[in-house]
């Protein structure tokens, strides 16, 4: 389905696209205006807890519409997702530090450091991808689930230091020797220690655009459109000439780069990092976000990622802290009963008629 914008035609896939970006500049601006006006009228519009929150959020949408690459648009279930975020976020922990001294000025210590991230994340990728992509279902999910819970333990027992004599990394701390004026950076069950902050909310921001603008042009590209087609029938992709392999690399390796890069803004938000917070619960959390937002919908993803993830906050301000978990948890369930609620999905196909042709991926 096609419309006009200024005498020129636009498909409905872009409109949505350009939808996806309004929404994310939209909700940017007025974080921003109602931090700017707080501090004149004496009020608190955005509490510090809420604050504290802006960055891990952009890192979970982030998250979010990345795996929705992976699970909705190629059709893969991954389980170890978080596996991706947790090289992107040691590496970039690792990279900020070295470049210290050479790069002074934070912002661009920052995106350097998200790059690394993102070029580490990408690596795992591929060292997952090429032996695992050949297999489906259930048994892809166990294996990337392992993949984050190998990479959680390795990371555990990381030493990463810097002395007089260079770099050193060592697994274990019988190995690991630094001398007496090293740093070490990476201490192994303590994760990294000392780390700048330099993560910030427009940081944040413009990775969630870079996100959506990679994503996007992908799915709606030709390639994108090669790899829905062996989401939907991989026996027809093959038949036709579609690279199997090379689709689904494609796919999973743009997917495991974001994840890297929204890892690293995360590693660089705090001033400490520990590879348990990249464990199977983190990936879980992520699915929850994707298959709520609905599988292939990268808007669905950007809302249900930011909502979801600030809930327990927002539920913990009302003075019900001892059942946020709880009411989250029945939350959740409603949500998923809702969505798979035949008779809801009919009267919203009443209400909002589906044009023949447009494209389902908002």
């Amino acid at each position: 389905m096609e419309k006009r914008l200024n005498g020129k035609r636009i498909s409905k896939a872009s409109l949505n696209g350009f939808v996806n970006y309004g929404i994310v500049i939209a909700a940017f601006a007025l974080i921003q205006i109602l931090l700017a006006v707080q501090k004149p009228l004496g009020v608190t519009l955005v509490s510090n807890i809420m604050q504290s929150l802006l960055v891990p959020a952009c890192c979970y949408i982030v998250m979010a519409v990345s795996l929705n690459l992976t699970v909705g648009i190629l059709g893969e279930l991954s389980l170890g997702h978080a596996g991706f975020m947790s090289l992107g976020a040691f590496s970039g922990v690792v990279a900020s530090f070295l470049l210290a001294e050479a790069i002074p000025f934070a912002p661009l210590r920052l995106a350097l450091s998200m790059a690394v991230g993102a070029v580490f994340g990408a690596a795992g990728g591929v060292i997952v991808g090429v032996p695992v992509l050949r297999l489906q279902g259930d048994y892809l999910a166990i294996v990337t689930l392992a993949f984050g819970q190998i990479i959680k333990n390795i990371i555990m027992v990381l030493y990463v230091g810097v002395d007089g004599e260079g770099f050193h990394m060592a697994l274990s701390s019988e190995r690991f020797h630094l001398a007496e004026e090293g740093t070490a950076i990476i201490k192994g069950p303590m994760g990294a220690v000392g780390v700048q902050k330099l993560a910030s909310f427009t940081a944040g921001f413009v990775l969630i655009l870079i996100t959506l603008l990679v994503v996007q042009n992908l799915v709606n590209s030709r390639s994108g459109r090669a790899i829905m087609a062996l989401r939907d029938n991989r026996i027809a992709a093959e038949s036709v000439g579609i690279n199997v392999t090379k689709y689904k690399l494609m796919a999973f390796v743009t997917s495991a780069a974001l994840a890297g890069a929204a890892g690293a803004l995360f590693g660089l938000n705090y001033s400490s990092t520990v590879a348990s917070k990249f464990d199977f619960n983190s990936s879980i959390l992520v699915l929850v976000f994707v298959v709520l937002g609905g599988l292939g919908s990268i808007r669905g993803s950007i809302i249900a990622a930011a909502v979801l993830y600030v809930l327990p906050e927002l539920l913990r301000q009302f003075n019900i802290s001892d059942y946020r978990m709880l009411i989250y948890a029945i939350i959740l369930i409603l949500v998923m009963l809702v969505t798979n609620n035949d008779q809801l999905k009919t009267l919203a196909g009443r209400i909002i008629p589906k044009r023949k042709g447009a494209a389902s991926h908002g």
